[in-house]
C-alpha cells in the first residue's frame, strides 16, 4: 500500500498535510478555510472531549450553550476585546434567499436585519449579557459553566485542524466574588490542561503567562501552556484568562457582596481546541504515519488474523472472541480485522499509517504453537509471545507505549531548549536549531514587538516556574531579572 506520504525532514508542512488526509482523519471543505472533520479524526476529538469533561465536572463546572450569533452591539461595550477580534467577524446582514426569476437564488436585498448579527469567534459578550439576569447577590456565585460549540474567526492562511476559520472547542466561562476566586479559578484550569496534555497527549508543556502583547483581548492576564513541535516550532495548546471585572463593567453585571454592599463581579474564561490534534500529528508522528499515544488511540489495538482457509480463520475468530471481552473489560478498544477484501500487508500499512499503538497478528501456526505477534507503533519493534495472560501483558504494553512516547517527546523538548545570552546567539540558534531559546527580555513592548519583526520569534510565556537571576536583555542590553521563552510559532 503506497501511503504517499512525504518526508517531514524534506517539507514539513506537506508532511503534516499528508498525514492528516492521507490517515482518513480530516479533508478540505468546499467552503474555503473550513475542513471537514472524518469519522477517524472525530473520534479523537471525542476521546479529547470525554476526558476534559470529566475533568471539568471533576472540579465542579457544568455544562451549558448559547446562541451561534451574537449582536454587533454586545462587541462594542468591550473596547479591548472587539479591537482583538474585529478582523476575524463573520457578518450575516440578511435573513432570506429568494429566486430571481431566472433560477438563481439570490439575497433578498429587503430582508436586511436591523442590527448585524456576529458569528461567535467566542462567547465572553452574550455570556455576560446572560450572567447580568443570573447573577443579583453573593449566594448565585461562583457560576461555573462550560461550553462546547464551534466558533468562526476568519483566516486567511489556514491548515488543517491548526488554523481552519470554523472550529471546534471548549470555553470555559466562570463568575466569581472575588478577584483571589477568579485567580485560583484561572491558575486551576491551567494546571487541568497541563494535566490533559502531559498525561493523556504524552505531551510536555510549559507553563506560563503570556506578555501584555500576546495577551488574550479584554484579560487581565493570560496563563497558557506551550509545547514544541518536531520541525522546532511552539504551539499554544490552551489558555485561561484572568478577565479581571472587565466584562462585568461592560455588562453591568453586579451582585450584592456579603457586607451588602454592591460591586462587579469578577471573571475567567479559558478553552482548548481541535487545534490540540494538530499538536499530536505534530509532537509524535513519523514518516510511517501517525503515532497515537494509547490514552487517545481510537483503536489501541488492532487483530489481524493471517490464514488461508475459512476453518482456519474461525479456528482464530473463535481464540480472538475471547481474548477481545478481556481486553474490553480492562477498558481497551480493540478491533479484529477480518476482511477477507484485504491481504495481511495491506492491513499492517494502514494501521501503521492511522497510529494504532499496538498490532496482534495471528495465523494458524501461532494457533498451533499458542503464540502471537506484537508489533509495536512507536518503536516498530517487533515480539512473539505466548497467548497465554496475553491481556495482561497488552495492558502493560500499552502503559509503557503511552509512557515512551512522552519520554520521547520531553526528551525532544530537552535537546531543542536552549539558554542563550546575545543577540548574535539568538538570532544564529533560531536558524541552526529551531526549538525554544531561554534569553533575557527588558520587559518592554516595544523590544518584544522588535525582535518579533526581526526574527519572526515571540515570548510564548514567562514561565511560572522561572528562577530568578540577573542578567541582560539580549536585544537592549537593559537590566533584566529572569528569562522568558522564545520561538517560532504556529
Amino acid at each position: 500500500m503506497s501511503k504517499g506520504v512525504i518526508s517531514k525532514d524534506e517539507d514539513y508542512s506537506q508532511w503534516f498535510n499528508d498525514l492528516v488526509i492521507k490517515s482518513d482523519m480530516a479533508e478540505y471543505s468546499p467552503v474555503r478555510g473550513c475542513m471537514i472533520i472524518k469519522p477517524y479524526g472525530y473520534s479523537i476529538w471525542e476521546k479529547i472531549q470525554a476526558v476534559l469533561d470529566g475533568m471539568f465536572k471533576d472540579t465542579g463546572h457544568s455544562n451549558a450553550y448559547f446562541p451561534l450569533l451574537i449582536p454587533k452591539s454586545f462587541f462594542s461595550k468591550e473596547a479591548s476585546h472587539v479591537d482583538g477580534f474585529a478582523k476575524e467577524c463573520a457578518v450575516v446582514t440578511h435573513y432570506r434567499l429568494k429566486n430571481d426569476g431566472e433560477g438563481n437564488i439570490i439575497v433578498d436585498e429587503e430582508a436586511k436585519l436591523e442590527e448585524e448579527l456576529i458569528i461567535r469567534p467566542t462567547s465572553e459578550t452574550i455570556i455576560w449579557n446572560t450572567y447580568k439576569g443570573w447573577i443579583q447577590s453573593y449566594r448565585d456565585l461562583p457560576i461555573l459553566v462550560n461550553q462546547w460549540a464551534n466558533v468562526m474567526r476568519w483566516e486567511m492562511r489556514t491548515r488543517l485542524f491548526l488554523r481552519t476559520s470554523e472550529f471546534l472547542w471548549q470555553e470555559g466561562h466562570t463568575a466569581h466574588a472575588t478577584a483571589e476566586e477568579a485567580i485560583a479559578e484561572t491558575e486551576q484550569m491551567l494546571d487541568v490542561y497541563a494535566d490533559f496534555a502531559e498525561n493523556w497527549m504524552a505531551l510536555p508543556v510549559v507553563k506560563g503567562r503570556k506578555t501584555a502583547n500576546e495577551r488574550f483581548a479584554g484579560a487581565l492576564d493570560t496563563y497558557c501552556i506551550e509545547a514544541l513541535m518536531q520541525d522546532g516550532k511552539a504551539l499554544q495548546a490552551g489558555t485561561s484568562h484572568f478577565l479581571g471585572q472587565n466584562f462585568a463593567k461592560a455588562f453591568d453585571v453586579k451582585f450584592t457582596n456579603k457586607e451588602n454592599k454592591i460591586e462587579h463581579v469578577w471573571a475567567t474564561s479559558w478553552g482548548v481546541s481541535t487545534r490540540l490534534i494538530g499538536a499530536l500529528i505534530m509532537a509524535h508522528s513519523d514518516d510511517a504515519g501517525l503515532v497515537l499515544p494509547p490514552k487517545l488511540a481510537p483503536i489501541q489495538v488492532v487483530v489481524v488474523p493471517i490464514y488461508k482457509h475459512q476453518e482456519e480463520l474461525d479456528n482464530i475468530s473463535a481464540y480472538v472472541d475471547g481474548l477481545k471481552k478481556e481486553l474490553k473489560a480492562k477498558g481497551i478498544s480493540v478491533k479484529f480485522d477480518n476482511r477477507d477484501t484485504h491481504r495481511p500487508g495491506a492491513k499492517f500499512a494502514e494501521y501503521e499509517l492511522k497510529g494504532v499503538p499496538l498490532r496482534v497478528a495471528i495465523g494458524s501456526r501461532d494457533m498451533q504453537n499458542g503464540t502471537v505477534e506484537l508489533a509495536r507503533r512507536d518503536t516498530k519493534t517487533k515480539e512473539t509471545t505466548t497467548q497465554e495472560g496475553l491481556a495482561v501483558k497488552i495492558e502493560s504494553l500499552l502503559e509503557e507505549i503511552q509512557n515512551n512516547i512522552y519520554k520521547k517527546a520531553f526528551d525532544f523538548r530537552a535537546e531543542n531548549t536552549t539558554e542563550v545570552d546575545t543577540w548574535d546567539e539568538f538570532k544564529r540558534m533560531l536558524d541552526e536549531q529551531p526549538g525554544f531559546l531561554s534569553a533575557h527580555w527588558d520587559g518592554t513592548s516595544e523590544t518584544e514587538q522588535k525582535i518579533k519583526e526581526e526574527t519572526k520569534a515571540t515570548i510564548r510565556c514567562i514561565p511560572l516556574d522561572n528562577k530568578q537571576e540577573e542578567g541582560k536583555c539580549i536585544f537592549t542590553g537593559a537590566p533584566s531579572k529572569q528569562r522568558v521563552l522564545f520561538a517560532r510559532a504556529y
